[in-house]
C-alpha cells in the first residue's frame, strides 16, 4: 500500500488545497450545487434576519467531510454582508483563545468554528454566555483576590461544523438555533459540480468524462474536484487535449480508484475484517491496530461512505461486513455470517 493513495479519495482537505479550494467555492447559495433542503432552509433565515435587520441565529452543520459545511459558512456571511472571522476546536487550547476572538467580532460578524467537537470543556464554558446573552466572564487576578469581569459582546452569529455531533456536549447543541445535516450527492449532482469546476478551470471536459469521474468521487466534491485534478495533469502529460471517459478510466486505474471510488486502503479495511475478523462484529480499535489507521480516520474518514453504499454496517457489538463487500473484494461470505440476520 502506497502512502499517496489514502489521500486520494480521501474526503479531508490538506494544506496545499486551500487555494484550489477557494477558487472553486460557490460564493452564493444559487452557485451551491446539492444539498436543497439544507439551502432551502437557510435562505429562509438569511431574508428573515435582513428584514429584522438582526443578525442570523447560531447554526450547526454536521456531516461527513468535504461536503461543503465550510462553504456554506462563507455563503451566509456574504448573503448578510458582514465578516468571516474562521478558526477550529483544537486551534482554540484555552479560555483566553476564544475570549480574545470573541471580543474583537463586530456587530453581526459570522464566527465560525471547524471540527467545534474538538473543543475543550474549558472553552466550550465560555461560548454558553456568549452563545446566549453576548457576553463573556473574565476572571482577573488569582486566588482568594480573584474576580469574575463581564464584558458586552456585539451581537454574532456562531456557526459549527462537526464530522461527529454525537461527540458535542447537550448544553452546546443545546445552544444553537438551528442544525443541519449535510448528506452525500447524488451523482448527477456530482457531475454537474465537475463541469462548474472545469469550466473555472479551464479544463475541457466531455460529459462522458465527467460521468466516469463522478462515479469515483465517493458522492463528495471535494474528492470529485481533487479527482479532476489528477486526471487534468495525467491528461497535460500524455498529450490529450481533452478529459474524456478513456482518459478518466486510465488515471483512475493508474490510482487504484475503482467504480465505486474505493482505493486500497478501502478494500485492505474490508479484507482484514473478511480475513482476520470473519467479517465482524469488530471494534474500531481492533481495526485501528490491524490497519496502522488512526481509530479517527477510521470513523470519519473511511466508514461513512462503506455505510452509505451498504458495504458495512454497525451493530452494538461492532461493525459487519455484507455480502456485497465480499464480492466487490472477491471474497466468500465467512461462514460465521452466512445465517446472520443481517445478511
Amino acid at each position: 500500500m502506497t502512502t499517496q493513495m489514502p489521500h486520494v479519495t480521501s474526503p479531508v482537505r490538506t494544506n496545499d488545497e486551500l487555494g484550489l479550494e477557494q477558487t472553486l467555492r460557490p460564493k452564493t447559495l444559487d452557485e451551491y450545487v446539492g444539498q436543497t433542503h439544507v439551502k432551502k432552509n437557510l435562505s429562509i433565515l438569511i431574508e428573515a434576519a435582513r428584514k429584522r435587520h438582526e443578525p442570523i441565529e447560531h447554526l450547526l452543520f454536521y456531516g461527513p467531510p468535504g461536503l461543503g459545511k465550510t462553504t456554506l459558512a462563507a455563503i451566509v456571511a456574504k448573503s448578510i454582508g458582514t465578516n468571516l472571522r474562521t478558526t477550529s476546536g483544537p486551534a482554540l487550547e484555552r479560555a483566553g483563545d476564544v475570549s480574545a476572538i470573541l471580543s474583537n467580532l463586530k456587530d453581526g460578524d459570522v464566527l465560525f468554528i471547524d471540527e467545534i467537537h474538538r473543543m475543550n470543556h474549558a472553552v466550550e464554558e465560555i461560548l454558553y454566555p456568549a452563545m446566549e446573552d453576548f457576553v463573556i466572564d473574565i476572571m482577573l487576578g488569582k486566588g482568594p483576590s480573584a474576580r469574575s469581569v463581564r464584558l458586552a459582546l456585539p451581537r454574532f452569529t456562531l456557526i459549527g461544523a462537526t464530522t461527529r455531533i454525537g461527540l458535542l456536549s447537550s448544553p452546546l447543541r443545546d445552544r444553537f438555533g438551528a442544525t443541519y445535516h449535510l448528506g452525500f450527492y447524488s451523482e448527477d449532482e456530482i457531475v454537474t459540480i465537475l463541469a462548474r469546476s472545469a469550466r473555472i478551470l479551464s479544463i475541457p471536459l466531455e460529459p462522458e468524462g465527467g460521468e466516469r469521474i463522478a462515479q469515483s468521487a465517493r458522492k463528495t466534491p471535494r474528492v470529485a474536484n481533487r479527482l479532476l485534478k489528477r486526471v487534468r495533469d495525467f491528461a497535460q502529460v500524455n498529450g490529450h487535449e481533452r478529459i474524456t471517459k478513456a482518459v478518466a478510466e486510465k488515471t483512475l486505474a493508474m490510482l487504484a480508484v475503482d467504480t465505486l471510488g474505493l482505493d486500497e486502503t478501502d478494500r485492505a479495511l474490508l479484507k482484514v475484517m473478511i480475513e482476520q475478523f470473519q467479517g465482524g462484529p469488530v471494534g474500531v480499535k481492533a481495526l485501528s491496530a490491524a490497519l496502522a489507521e488512526e481509530e479517527d480516520t477510521i470513523a470519519d474518514v473511511y466508514e461513512p461512505f462503506l455505510m452509505q453504499i451498504g458495504f458495512l454496517t454497525r451493530t452494538p457489538r461492532g461493525r459487519m461486513v455484507t455480502k456485497e463487500a465480499c464480492a466487490h473484494v472477491n471474497l466468500p461470505l465467512p461462514r460465521s455470517l452466512i445465517q446472520s440476520p443481517l445478511m
